[in-house]
């Protein structure tokens, strides 16, 4: 059964989503300067010059919370997963949004060249989106959180005990949005934007 679903195009699919995913979030953890320079080595993915953590822990993190979502995307059952900062009062300050559509019903080969090359803009994207974003505050911290559309059951995934109902704060009005990259295609979307607080939430 898992291996049927591996090989099928929402399995691949998701394999190769997950697999960009990890790179993704490593990218923005780099560019937002929360560790050292130094934290973070130069690699080659889709012929694209990209860091990769060179902390074990850290880099397990990222590995272990984006591969635990593999099964949940593959069953269409992901929306969002967002890297979120927070300042020392455990406010969110900015998130990097990564919105997800996956067609489950799509029965056709999935080109893997098309689809990688599809994601590869993100990383361009992201390397020249740092003035986009905001500046950390001192004493931020930061974490990856996966929005649902529907909860996993915990007695029958194994992999949904890695996740855990999350207590973070939210912002009161709705954020202000800025768009970085999308793409529309057969079966994902995706769409990848910034989320900051409203004007008037920051002065309250």
């Amino acid at each position: 059964m898992e291996r049927s679903e591996v090989q099928s195009p929402q399995g691949e699919t998701a394999r190769i989503l997950v697999e960009f995913l990890e790179v993704a979030v490593t990218s923005i953890v780099f560019l937002k300067e929360v560790y050292p320079a130094g934290a973070f080595e130069r690699r080659r993915y889709m012929n694209v010059v990209v860091q990769r953590a060179r902390h074990p822990e850290l880099r397990e993190y990222i590995h272990s919370a984006v591969n635990g979502l593999l099964p949940f995307i593959q069953k269409g059952q992901v929306e969002r997963v967002a890297v979120i900062f927070f300042n020392a009062d455990n406010i969110p300050v900015e998130r990097y949004i990564f919105k997800l559509m996956f067609n489950q019903s799509y029965g056709s080969k999935v080109e893997e060249g098309e689809l990688e090359f599809s994601l590869r803009s993100f990383l361009t994207k992201l390397l020249v989106s740092q003035s986009l974003s905001k500046v950390l505050p001192n004493g931020c911290r930061w974490e990856i959180t996966a929005y649902f559309r529907s909860l996993p059951q915990v007695d029958t995934s194994k992999d949904a005990e890695f996740w855990i109902p999350t207590n973070t704060q939210q912002w009161q009005q709705p954020p202000l949005i800025t768009p970085i990259k999308s793409m529309n295609s057969d079966p994902l979307n995706v769409q990848l934007y910034l989320e900051h607080p409203s004007f008037s939430e920051t002065k309250s």
